[in-house]
């Protein structure tokens, strides 16, 4: 079996788990999109699952997704940015991504805008919240979500379209679903205060993505089941 084969077999699979896992929860499986996450995985790679039918390329470090990005620029795909963005390189993320999962102050946010201002560019965004309040963990606290999220209201470039989480680390998906359902409730509530649709909720990965769509995610972020090991 040739390395294309593998990775349409993979891909296949887990769209289908994806859409079985929607279904039972009887949500319309068009409602979740996996991103694939090329984290640490070499263009040509990232090239195979493009062409093995992914449509969304998750990229968690800046310089890598610039090698990749140009390398891979002839191909029909979206961006997503899905690690920690250091205010220094947002014109970098926002030349190339269609969607920034991991905005978390208003520092970061407003740079954002300024860097897509210049452009000419309406940037979509997420929130990222620290659901857990794990001191390791990026985000922003919960209780800071609603002020930060009416602060990005009068900037003109962004898009705010949801929120992002990573739960703690378990081995029992199970573990983790009060984390995602805290999740869809604070985006719940953001939508009713600030009379916005907040449609995408990204969160959920390889090793608990049933559970998260279950509680209502849009994105999951899959890099292991997709691509195996990291390189």
């Amino acid at each position: 079996m040739n390395d294309i084969q593998r990775m349409i077999d993979r891909l296949s699979a887990i769209k289908k788990r994806i859409a079985n896992a929607a279904s039972a929860c009887g949500r319309s499986p068009e409602d979740v999109r996996l991103v694939a996450v090329g984290k640490t995985q070499p263009a040509e790679r990232v090239r195979q699952a493009i062409l093995s039918g992914a449509d969304i390329i998750g990229e968690n470090y800046i310089q890598e997704a610039r090698e990749k990005f140009d390398q891979l620029a002839q191909l029909t795909v979206q961006w997503h940015f899905i690690g920690h963005l250091q205010r220094n390189k947002a014109k970098f993320a926002v030349r190339m991504f269609d969607l920034v999962h991991t905005v978390d102050s208003l520092r970061l946010a407003r740079e954002l805008d300024h860097q897509a201002y210049k452009i000419n560019k309406i940037q979509p965004i997420l929130i990222q919240v620290n659901i857990s309040g794990e001191p390791s963990k990026s985000g922003t606290d919960e209780a800071q979500t609603l002020d930060l999220a009416q602060n990005l209201r009068n900037l003109k470039n962004l898009r705010l379209q949801g929120l992002m989480t990573m739960p703690p680390y378990f081995d029992a998906p199970e573990k983790a679903r009060p984390f995602f359902r805290a999740l869809r409730k604070l985006r719940d509530r953001l939508e009713g205060q600030l009379d916005i649709a907040l449609r995408e909720l990204s969160m959920g990965m390889t090793g608990d993505f049933e559970v998260a769509i279950e509680e209502g995610a849009t994105l999951v972020r899959i890099g292991t089941a997709l691509f195996g090991a990291r390189q």
